[in-house]
C-alpha cells in the first residue's frame, strides 16, 4: 500500500505491485527549472548523487552500532560508479542504508512537498543566486534530470529481504512509478539514462576527473567501472580519506572549498575556515566554515542546525546543535571526537560532561575567526555582518561569557557618515569621542530614514556628538544586554533624562520649566491624557517638539513590536518636549483663542509622534485640524472650499 503521505499528495494509479504517482504542479515547475534554466554548471549533479550515497553509508554505519545484523556480513562500505558508453548510462551505487518502499516515496515526495514552494518563492531569475538555493532546500537529487531524460532508482533497505526491494522511475515530466522488485544487494543504485547532448558523462575519464574534483575527500572509496570493457575490474578514483583527518599542511585551499560545497551543498566559496586538532584531556578535530550568504531558514530558530558529528570517524548525526550556541547557527562544519561514547544519542549527548568544554572552545574559535576577519579583511567582514549581523546580536543577550568579544564585533550605522551602511564599530565610536564624553549615545528607530531625521539628534549634531543609529528589531534587547562598552554607558537620546557632556553647569530642567510654567500648564491641560508631562526641551534646535520616554518606560519601538505580537505591555504615556525658540511654539504661546490653541497644541503633539514613527490614534481628527489651520492662514478661503 502507498503511504498516507503519497495518498494525500499524489494522484495514484495502482496495481498490487506497481503504482504510478503524479507530481504536484510545484514539483513539475521545479523539474522544468532544473532541466532548462537553473544549473549553469551541469556537472554538479554528480557531486549531489555521490554526497547522497556517502550519507547513506554513514547512516548504515551508525545504525549498525545498535544493530550489527544490518550489515549482514558486508562491513566494507563503498560507492561504485558504472559507465556504459553503449547504452549511454551512468550509475551511482552504494551499499549503505537503502530505503523501504514507504521511505522511497517519503524521501522523494517529502523533499518536494516541504521544500519546493519555499524554493520557488526564493527564485530571482539570477542563475548564480538561484543555484545556491538547491542544497539549502534538499532538492539536489532532482539535478539528475539536467543530464538525464530518465532516472531509475533501485533500492533495498538494510535488514529487509531481497524480494522487498523497490524500483523508482521517472522521466521528470509529470509522474513517477514505484514497483516492487527483487534485489540481492543492500543499498541504492541510481541510474541516469543520459540525454544525447550529455553523453560526455558516459566517458570514464570525464567521470574520474569530476570525482577527484568534487568528491576526493569522501571517507569511503569511490570506484569506477566501465561496463563492457575488457578489463572489468573497478578502480578506486578518490583518496577515500576524510579531509578533516589530514594535516592542514597537506590540504589546499581549493580542497577546503570543495569540501565545504560537498558538506553544505552550497555553490559559493566560504569566506573563511578553521581546521584544528585538540589533543590532551579531550581529543577532537574540528573544521569550521563561515559561509558567504545566509541560508533561507536563518530566522527559523527551530530549524535543524549544527555541525556534522563523528565519533572516532563514525558518523553520528547531521545537525549536532550542542557544539555551538544558537546565535552561531550559520556556521557549518565537522567535529570528530575521540572521547564521546560510540553509542551516543541526542539525549546522552546533551548530558555528556565534556560537551560544555568543547562547546566553549568551538565558540571561541568561531569568534576568533570573526575577530581576525574584522581586523584584517574588512570587506569580507562587512559581508558577514550584512548576512549574519542580526543573528550575532542575539549573542549579546544569550552569551554573557563572550559578551566582550561580541561587542567588538558589532557594527552600526552612525551620524559619523551619510550612509545607512552598518560599518561603524564601538571602538571606532570611542576613538572619535571627545575626551570629556563618558557616554555612547544611540537612537532606536523603525528604519534608517526615521533615525537619521529624528529631532532628538538636533542638539547632539550641533555639538558634534556622534550618535549610533539602531534600526534592527533586536536592537532594543541588544542595548539592554550590552549596557556599556569600554567603561562608557550606552545612553538612549530619546529618553527624558538626557545629559550632554557640557551640560553640568546648565540650568536644571525644573528651573527652565519654571520660566515657561504658564505655557506648559496650559498645553498639558489641553493634551490631557495624551501626555505624561510637557517640558521645555534642551535637545531641540530646528524642530518645534518631540516626544520622549520616561527613564524606566519601554522604548516606543519595542512597545510597538510587543503590541503587534499580541503581548500585553505596561501602560505609559509619552513626555512632550517643546522648543520655546521655534516660531510655531512662539505662536502657540501668544495664541489667545482657546479653540485655536487647542488645535495648535494637538497638531504639535501629532507632528512629534509622527516624527518618531508612531501611528496616530485618530488620523481623521488630525486632518480636520490641519485643514482648519490652513484655512485660517488663508483669509480669502471659505469652509466650503
Amino acid at each position: 500500500m502507498l503511504s498516507d503521505f503519497g495518498q494525500e499528495v499524489f494522484g495514484v494509479v495502482a496495481s498490487s505491485k506497481r503504482e504510478t504517482l503524479g507530481f504536484q504542479t510545484e514539483v513539475r515547475q521545479l523539474l522544468k527549472l532544473m532541466i532548462h534554466s537553473l544549473y549553469s554548471n551541469k556537472e554538479i549533479f554528480l557531486r549531489e548523487l555521490i554526497s547522497n550515497a556517502s550519507d547513506a553509508a554513514d547512516k548504515l554505519r551508525f545504525e549498525a552500532l545498535a544493530d550489527p545484523e544490518l550489515l549482514d556480513g558486508e562491513t566494507d562500505l563503498s560507492i561504485r560508479i558504472e559507465v556504459d558508453k553503449d547504452k549511454q548510462q551512468l550509475s551511482i551505487i552504494d551499499n549503505g542504508i537503502g530505503m523501504s518502499r514507504d521511505e522511497l516515496v517519503d524521501n522523494l515526495g517529502t523533499i518536494a512537498r516541504s521544500g519546493t514552494a519555499e524554493f520557488l518563492a526564493q527564485m530571482t531569475g539570477d542563475r548564480k543566486h538561484d543555484a545556491q538555493l538547491i542544497g539549502q532546500f534538499g532538492v539536489g537529487f532532482y539535478s539528475s534530470f539536467i543530464v538525464a531524460d530518465k532516472v531509475t532508482v533501485e533500492t533495498r533497505r538494510a535488514g529487509l529481504s531481497a524480494n522487498e526491494a523497490v524500483l523508482w522511475e521517472s522521466d521528470g515530466q509529470g509522474e513517477f512509478s514505484v514497483e516492487d522488485i527483487e534485489r540481492a544487494e543492500r543499498g541504492t543504485k541510481v541510474t541516469l539514462h543520459l540525454k544525447d547532448e550529455q553523453k560526455e558523462f558516459s566517458e570514464p575519464l570525464r567521470i574520474e576527473t569530476l570525482v577527484r574534483k568534487y568528491s576526493d575527500h569522501i571517507g569511503f572509496p569511490v570506484s569506477l567501472r566501465v561496463v563492457g570493457a575488457d578489463d572489468k575490474e573497478a578502480r578506486i578514483v578518490n583518496s577515500a580519506t576524510a579531509l578533516w583527518t589530514r594535516s592542514r599542511s597537506d590540504v589546499s585551499d581549493d580542497e577546503y572549498k570543495e569540501f565545504y560545497k560537498y558538506l553544505t551543498h552550497d555553490f559559493v566559496d566560504p569566506l573563511a575556515w578553521s581546521h584544528n586538532r585538540v589533543e590532551g584531556k579531550r581529543e577532537y578535530t574540528s573544521l569550521l566554515y563561515i559561509p558567504s550568504a545566509a541560508p533561507f531558514d536563518l530566522w527559523n530558530r527551530e530549524a535543524p542546525r549544527g555541525l556534522k558529528l563523528y565519533v572516532q570517524r563514525v558518523f553520528i548525526m547531521d545537525d549536532a546543535e550542542q557544539f555551538l550556541p544558537l546565535y552561531l547557527r550559520f556556521v557549518k562544519g565537522v567535529v570528530d571526537s575521540s572521547d564521546l561514547p560510540l553509542n551516543v544519542s541526542r539525549e546522552l549527548l546533551q548530558q555528556n560532561a565534556d560537551l560544555a568544554a568543547m562547546r566553549g572552545a568551538l565558540t571561541r574559535r568561531v569568534l576568533g575567526m570573526l575577530e581576525k576577519m574584522a581586523s584584517s579583511e574588512a570587506d569580507d567582514y562587512q559581508t558577514v555582518w550584512r548576512e549574519f549581523g542580526q543573528v550575532l546580536k542575539e549573542g549579546i543577550v544569550e552569551d554573557h561569557a563572550n559578551k566582550d568579544k561580541l561587542a567588538r564585533l558589532l557594527r552600526f550605522a552612525s551620524t559619523h557618515n551619510d550612509s545607512d551602511a552598518q560599518d561603524q564599530s564601538l571602538e571606532d565610536y570611542v576613538g572619535r569621542a571627545a575626551p570629556d564624553q563618558d557616554k555612547i549615545y544611540f537612537i532606536l528607530a523603525e528604519n534608517y530614514a526615521t533615525a537619521v531625521a529624528s529631532p532628538h539628534l538636533e542638539q547632539l549634531r550641533k555639538r558634534g556628538i556622534e550618535v549610533l543609529l539602531l534600526v534592527d528589531r533586536i536592537d532594543p534587547w541588544l542595548v539592554d544586554g550590552l549596557a556599556e562598552f569600554d567603561g562608557k554607558a550606552l545612553v538612549d537620546v530619546a529618553k527624558s533624562a538626557l545629559e550632554l557632556p557640557d551640560s553640568a553647569d546648565a540650568a536644571s530642567q525644573d528651573e527652565i520649566n519654571e520660566q515657561y510654567k504658564s505655557l506648559l500648564d496650559k498645553t498639558r491641560k489641553v493634551l490631557g491624557e495624551r501626555v505624561e508631562a510637557v517640558n521645555v526641551s534642551r535637545r531641540l534646535v530646528e524642530s518645534p517638539a518631540c516626544v520622549v520616554a520616561a527613564e524606566n518606560d519601554l522604548n516606543p519601538q519595542l512597545r510597538r513590536m510587543l503590541e503587534a505580537s499580541g503581548q500585553k505591555v505596561p501602560q505609559s504615556k509619552p513626555i512632550l518636549e517643546i522648543n520655546v525658540e521655534h516660531p510655531l511654539v512662539k505662536r502657540l504661546s501668544a495664541e489667545a483663542d482657546d479653540a485655536v490653541f487647542d488645535d495648535l497644541a494637538n497638531i504639535v503633539m501629532d507632528h512629534a509622534l509622527l516624527a518618531e514613527g508612531a501611528q496616530l490614534d485618530n488620523p481623521a481628527k488630525y486632518v480636520r485640524r490641519m485643514n482648519k489651520l490652513m484655512l485660517d492662514f488663508n483669509p480669502g478661503a471659505t469652509s466650503e472650499q
